[in-house]
């Protein structure tokens, strides 16, 4: 009878033992993704609580977004989106950034990836560029910033980019230019509002590698100093009145070729290039414009 009793008690009192024992357990199992079973398969343990994403209503007729997740939610595959915002906007390919007539407008220099090597930012509202704009981009090889409303360049901006090749800055409001960086090969300041007063004297003079140099539709009263390897001069509709015998030649010295100059175009200037045939004797062509 004892024998009986006792094996009642056991099967009454085993359910709540097991229940017991279950809640006592359950909270490591939520915590987990993966419960391995025994033979070999997995099942999805559900979420707890603390790993729920919260969901926050921006407006009456907006949509819910995430709100702010917790610090141990972000993996390092997905935690830095310092890049997102410019390759949301713009086009990024390895190595090259396109961001032509964004919407919306565009009106400062974005924040580049690390390791751009080009750079198109054409027909935007950009107004100014800072020295910190490609202080940390050493890797720019080409810029084109044509089409937009820089009227300003601080001092500095472009001068840290040893690797940058071309740089195009038509089609906007300058009156003066910044230093350029040494390796420049093709420089395009077409169509601004260039004066002799705002452009260096020798800021073209220094950079042995340029071969194209474009300053057509500004307001050059002269011709700028020019390096031995210029190739293409473009100074068309500027107001130059006069040139010397030191502007494309060297006067002291008749034996003197000028070796790569293939084209210079001077049309639409106030200067008589008739008047001063000395200047031309060591071109291999004569430049184009007013004769009469």
């Amino acid at each position: 009878m004892i024998t009986q009793r006792a094996l009642l008690f056991s099967f009454l009192l085993l359910p709540s033992v097991l229940s017991s024992a279950a809640r006592q357990y359950r909270p490591v199992i939520a915590n987990q993704r993966d419960v391995s079973l025994s033979d070999g398969g997995y099942v999805e343990a559900k979420k707890s609580k603390r790993e729920i994403i919260p969901f926050t209503k921006l407006g009456p007729d907006e949509d819910y977004l995430p709100a702010d997740t917790p610090d141990d939610s972000q993996s390092p595959a997905t935690a830095d989106t310092s890049e997102l915002p410019t390759c949301l906007l713009c086009v990024c390919l390895t190595g090259s950034v396109y961001c032509e007539e964004v919407v919306p407008e565009m009106t400062s220099v974005p924040a580049l990836p690390k390791e751009t090597a080009y750079l198109y930012a054409r027909y935007n509202k950009i107004k100014k560029i800072t020295a910190k704009d490609f202080a940390d981009i050493v890797t720019l090889k080409r810029i084109d910033l044509t089409g937009n409303m820089i009227s300003e360049i601080e001092d500095g901006a472009f001068t840290k980019l040893v690797l940058l090749e071309e740089l195009s800055l038509a089609e906007n409001r300058l009156v003066k230019l910044p230093m350029l960086p040494a390796k420049l090969t093709s420089f395009n300041a077409n169509h601004n509002r260039l004066r002799t007063k705002g452009v260096k004297a020798n800021i073209f003079k220094k950079l042995s590698k340029l071969t194209y140099l474009y300053l057509a539709d500004n307001e050059l009263e002269a011709v700028p100093q020019l390096p031995e390897s210029l190739r293409i001069l473009h100074l068309q509709n500027n107001n130059i009145t006069t040139v010397s015998d030191e502007t494309f030649c060297k006067g002291n010295n008749t034996h003197y070729i000028r070796p790569n100059m293939n084209e210079i175009r001077m049309e639409g200037n106030p200067v008589i290039l008739a008047k001063y045939p000395n200047s031309f004797i060591c071109l291999k062509s004569l430049p184009i414009g007013r004769y009469s």
